[in-house]
């Protein structure tokens, strides 16, 4: 089963996990499962169908370029990772 990072502005929709173990094909299988467990984890994460433009993937360590779509292995690490934003001008 795939590992899956819930990021702290998350956790209380996931009853507060910081990690669950998910078994999926994908990152949009385990969106959709987390979703299914948690309702209103999806609304979080995606905007249209695709990943909102603040949120970042990735998957064994690599920032994914596939988003969703990206394959998940039985022993795959997925972070969800929020942008930051500000900095100087």
């Amino acid at each position: 089963m795939a590992r899956v990072f819930i990021p702290t502005m998350l956790r209380a929709l996931a009853d507060g996990n910081a990690e669950l173990k998910i078994e999926a094909s994908n990152v949009r299988e385990a969106v959709d499962l987390l979703d299914v467990k948690f309702p209103g984890f999806k609304l979080q994460i995606l905007e249209d169908g695709k990943l909102r433009s603040n949120i970042v993937v990735a998957v064994d360590g690599e920032t994914s370029r596939l988003g969703l779509l990206e394959k998940l292995h039985t022993d795959s690490e997925v972070h969800f990772i929020p942008a930051i934003g500000g900095g100087a001008q």
